[in-house]
Formats: C-alpha cells, structure tokens, sequence
C-alpha cells in the first residue's frame, strides 16, 4: 500500500505533524506513506504514480490525471471543499473521495468577526497610530467613526455549519440576523429570521457569505447586487473567491458605494499582482488563514486518518462522490 500527501505542509506547518496517520500506515498492513510539503501541477502525476491513496488540499486532481493512476482507489481531500477534484470522474473510475466536514467552524466564525470588529471599532488602526495619543489634547483619541454593532442587521447567505455559527455570535452581539437558506422558518435557530436574496441585499449592515461556490453562486456579488445594497454595509467572505466579482468590489469602494470588504478568500490565490482588491480603499484582506488556527489543523489530521481507515475497513465516511 502506497499512500501519498501531495502538499501536507499548509496543515502541520511548523507546529504539527502526520504521526496520527504514519502509526496508521505502519500497523502491519499499509507499508508505505510519502509526505511532500509542496507539489507543482507538472508533479503531480509522477508523485501519485502507484499510489493506492492520495491525499490533497489544493493540488488538482483532474479526470485525466486520475485515468492515468490504475492503482488509485481513494483520495482525501484535506479541507471541507472539494473542487480541486473531479468528483464525477472520480466516481466513474471505481476511487472514493472524501473530505473534512466542520473541523474550522469555529475558526472560521471566529476570524469573521475579527474582520468585522476591525472594521466598525477601527482596532489594528489605533493600535498602529498608538504614539499619536500622547499629544491628544484629551485624555481619549480618535479620528475616525466608532460603531456599534447591536441593532444592525446581519445578513448570512448560506446556513451550514459555518454560517450556523456566524448567526449565534451576530445573536450575542445584540443584532438582528437574516439568512439566506433552503432550511424551512422553522428549523432556524431561534432568533434567525429566513429572508429572500433581495431582502438580504436591501437590509443588511453587514452581509456575509457562508455558501459553496457553485455556478448558481459564482459572482453573486456583482456590480447588480452590490447597487441594492446599502453604500453603509460592510461585506464579508470567508467562502470562497469567486463568490464575488472582484472588480466590481473594488469599483464600488472606490465610489463610495460600500463601506467595507472584507476577505479571507480571492479569486486566486495567491492573488495577482494586479488583482483589483489590493489597491481597492477600505479593503481588508487576510490570506486564506480561517481554517487556519492549531486547533483546527489538528482537527483535520485526526479526522483525515480517521477518514483513511474507515476506507481500509471497507466503511469508508465523509464521502462525497457517492452516487445520487
């Protein structure tokens, strides 16, 4: 048994490690795994080769690349989405794909509001300008708007897990939430209202967006969307890139037509240098690093082996390329 990680280094970084699934691999019966911190595309296939499991985060794994792997029976992906496999390719091809569900809710909710609390209390710009208080003719200074956030409306599109618990934090805040959300009005979490994309668009102090990117979801910020929407809210996206039109973001900041951005995810990542929102006023951008805490990571290794041994049982969990 061959196994392969093709970029494990995003997931232990300097602090963690794979010795949860190399004692799996040494039971006995899988002999062998490889770990490369890093893979390139022009790598991948001579990496994989022989490999009975394959583990990726954000290395693609395309219906040709995987034609080509007679001995591939099953790939982990190693975040909750999985678009950088063929899923349907994949299942036509007899290999299981699995992923990691809710192992960075928490996480992810967490830096949401990070992002937020930047914005309306203005935080790492204070802490910057800090020896500009010394000369402050009073014992307080400030040279931009303070908000308060209970009261305003919290718009979420999308109610998984994440969005579930960016809706509990807004709730504790004192704001009033709206989703997005195929869930009837009854199965809501007390104190989350259901409201249509429109309502959404119009009410919202701060949007934010907890949806999968799907090609009903591409771009559903758009320079449309973002004219409903009050030139006060402040936008919010830890799902991923795409899910806006980046372009018109910028447009709309530097109009003054949207208060803030805020994101964890681009179009590319890494982005281009000339990539719109890197010059875009009133844009703050961190870099991919939600589902990044310790915590998390090593939720997702625990889960990862455990997803790989449930597959060696023959039970295989978590899958997500199981035929409808």
């Amino acid at each position: 048994m061959k196994i392969v990680i093709l970029d494990g280094y995003t997931v232990t970084q300097d602090d963690l490690d794979w010795s949860l699934l190399q004692a799996l691999a040494a039971d006995g019966q899988h002999t062998e795994i490889i770990i490369y911190d890093r893979t390139r595309p022009e790598q991948t296939a001579e990496r994989c080769a022989g490999a009975e499991a394959v583990l990726t985060n954000k290395v693609v794994l395309n219906a040709e690349l995987m034609a080509s792997l007679p001995s591939l029976r099953y790939i982990g992906v190693l975040a909750t989405g999985y678009n950088v496999v063929d899923t349907e390719a994949a299942r036509r091809l007899g290999i299981i794909v699995t992923n990691i569900p809710a192992y960075s809710t928490a996480s992810v909710a967490q830096l949401v509001f990070a992002h937020l609390l930047n914005v309306t209390n203005s935080v790492a710009h204070y802490a910057a300008a800090r020896d500009r208080w010394p000369s402050s003719p009073d014992f307080m200074w400030t040279d931009t708007a303070l908000t308060e956030l209970a009261g305003k409306t919290f718009g979420i599109y999308g109610l998984g897990n994440i969005g579930t618990a960016v809706a509990q934090i807004a709730l504790a805040f004192g704001m009033k939430v709206l989703a997005v959300t195929s869930r009837e009005p009854e199965a809501l979490p007390v104190g989350v209202e259901k409201a249509s994309w429109e309502a959404l668009l119009q009410e919202a102090d701060v949007l934010s967006l907890h949806c999968p990117l799907t090609p009903s979801t591409r771009a559903i910020i758009n320079k449309d969307a973002l004219a409903r929407m009050k030139t006060s809210a402040i936008l919010i996206n830890t799902g991923r890139g795409p899910l806006v039109d980046e372009q018109s973001v910028a447009d709309a900041l530097a109009a003054d037509r949207l208060a803030a951005y805020c994101a964890d995810v681009l179009s590319t990542e890494p982005p281009a240098a000339d990539n719109p929102l890197l010059s875009a006023p009133r844009c703050f951008l961190t870099p991919h690093i939600a589902w990044a805490t310790r915590e998390a990571r090593g939720r997702l290794i625990a889960i990862a082996t455990a997803n790989l041994k449930a597959f060696f049982d023959g039970k295989p969990v978590n899958v997500v390329n199981i035929e409808k």
